[in-house]
C-alpha cells in the first residue's frame, strides 16, 4: 500500500482473522486475504480456540496476549512464521499431536 508521503509505503492492516484446521486466514483492508499455514506457528497450533480468537489487531500486525505470540502482516506476506524454531519441526510436533489424541 502507497503512503502519501514520498518514499514511505505502509503495510496493509489486518480487519479479521479466522481459523480452520490446518490454517488461519487474515482479512485485510485492501481486500486481500492470506492464508498462513499453522505450522508455521507452534504456539497457535497448541493454542486452544478461545485463546486463537484473543487475537489484538493493529496496523503493526496480529498479537495473541495469552500465548506471547506476535506477526506482522509484512512477516505474513513475505512467508515468514514463527522464527524462534524451524518451520519443519513445528509441522512434525503438529503431526504428532495430531495423531496421538
Amino acid at each position: 500500500m502507497k503512503s502519501k508521503v514520498p518514499g514511505m509505503t505502509f503495510s496493509p492492516e489486518p480487519l479479521a482473522v479466522r481459523f480452520d484446521a490446518d490454517s488461519f486466514w487474515v482479512d485485510l483492508d485492501d481486500g486481500r486475504t492470506l492464508g498462513v499455514p499453522l505450522a508455521w506457528f507452534p504456539r497457535l497450533v497448541h493454542a486452544t480456540p478461545e485463546q486463537r480468537a484473543a487475537v489484538c489487531l493493529s496496523r503493526d500486525g496480529l498479537h495473541w496476549d495469552e500465548i506471547d505470540e506476535d506477526t506482522s502482516v509484512a512477516g505474513l506476506r513475505a512467508g515468514k512464521g514463527d522464527q524462534t524454531r524451524p518451520a519443519k519441526a513445528a509441522a512434525r510436533r503438529r503431526t504428532l499431536t495430531k495423531t496421538t489424541k
